[in-house]
């Protein structure tokens, strides 16, 4: 056995409570608190019905984001593959006898709340897509057949959840999945091959999507063509957008949010409340908020030794990114609308557990990030 070995950090559950980068914590939970203001604000001044919840669902997630953190991380990756299977289970189970809502079949009814496997899947394929790559040596990230396996775990879930139909989780898999490739050393070209080959099937997939999937891209390219309809959504978060100017109407004075135009405020498209009620300058340091989460996860995982938490951890920091892009690209009217919620800010619950496990998962890379792996798993030797 190596000096390395016999020098891994034993941590004891003080010490790894000390090592928690409670600066970042403190980031989640002033973004948190945005969120429980802007639900207030979106309910005329009432903690009911989304506020308290969503401050309750907060907390319980925060206490469950410690706990992950606290376990070691070698633990998540012996259990990777299992948690991934199991997640997909869950995934062919909705397709059986899921619960259907707002047209789409995604849930799982466990009696006192419904479970959304498809969100549970964003962060169980980072831990299989890591726990892959880290048995792999450079050398064999360059062989093609290498990445068979790893681009089956994501063609699955993906297919079950396009199904759902879910097309802004689907791109989520699949992007995030990209940026775990691209850390793990999978060469550009092979990027720009499968980008080529997703532009020249464009033509075919389209024949694929569903009726009111189109509607959406086609209201996309021209909200004009139905503005009380298809266009309604996307054109009226633009007005709030715009009235908000710069510095904003005002705590809970937005005209289009309280007046009932502007629609699912508490979820999809709150921030364009938040951005009519404080204007661009609110927007901006909400942005900015994002920003230092978004550094302090990349610095967090790139600081870890061993691959496999360098993998866990970017992977989570893309996912956390696309949350925010696609949300904020969605009601600027950048891409078409999907339903992707604005993380710890819109009302949801089985999307913020996800996310605060996730950065669960993050703490326990930072918290162990001095530990060598093998590649089999065990300690290095």
């Amino acid at each position: 056995m190596s000096e390395d070995t016999l020098n891994q950090p034993d941590l004891s559950l003080g010490n790894k409570l000390l090592h928690i980068h409670w600066f970042f914590v403190l980031l989640l939970c002033l973004t948190a608190g945005i969120g429980v203001a802007m639900l207030y604000s979106a309910a005329n001044g009432s903690m009911d019905p989304w506020a308290s919840r969503h401050a309750t669902r907060f907390g319980v997630g925060l206490a469950v984001m410690i706990m992950v953190a606290m376990v070691d991380v070698r633990i998540w990756m012996r259990y990777a593959y299992v948690l991934y299977v199991v997640t997909l289970i869950l995934l062919v189970l909705v397709e059986i006898s899921g619960t259907i809502g707002m047209g789409a079949q995604r849930w799982i009814s466990l009696g006192y709340f419904n479970l959304q496997p498809s969100e549970l899947m964003k962060i169980t394929l980072v831990l299989a897509l890591a726990r892959y790559f880290h048995g792999g040596s450079i050398e064999d990230v360059g062989r093609p057949t290498f990445l068979i396996i790893p681009l089956l775990m994501i063609a699955l879930p993906s297919a079950l959840v396009l199904r759902q139909p879910d097309l802004g989780t689907t791109l989520m898999l699949v992007i995030a999945s990209g940026a775990i490739f691209f850390v793990a050393g999978v060469r550009i070209w092979k990027f720009v091959v499968v980008l080529l080959s997703g532009l020249a099937m464009m033509p075919v997939a389209w024949q694929f999507l569903r009726e009111y999937q189109k509607q959406r891209v086609l209201t996309f390219l021209d909200p004009e063509t139905d503005p009380l309809g298809a266009g309604y959504h996307i054109i009226q978060s633009k007005i709030a957008l715009g009235s908000g100017g710069v510095l904003g109407k005002g705590f809970m004075q937005g005209t289009q949010g309280h007046l009932r135009f502007l629609p699912e405020m508490q979820t999809d498209f709150i921030f364009t409340m938040l951005a009519e009620e404080f204007g661009m300058m609110g927007g901006i340091g909400l942005l900015g908020l994002y920003a230092l989460i978004l550094v302090y996860g990349v610095a967090l995982s790139l600081r870890c030794r061993n691959q496999f938490g360098r993998l866990v951890g970017m992977g989570i920091t893309a996912t956390f990114f696309l949350y925010v892009f696609i949300n904020i690209a969605m009601v600027m009217g950048m891409i078409p609308v999907v339903g992707v919620p604005l993380p710890l800010i819109s009302y949801g619950g089985t999307a913020m557990m996800t996310l605060l496990i996730g950065f669960g998962l993050l703490m326990s890379v930072w918290v162990h990030r001095d530990i060598m792996i093998g590649r089999r798993g065990g300690d290095e030797v």
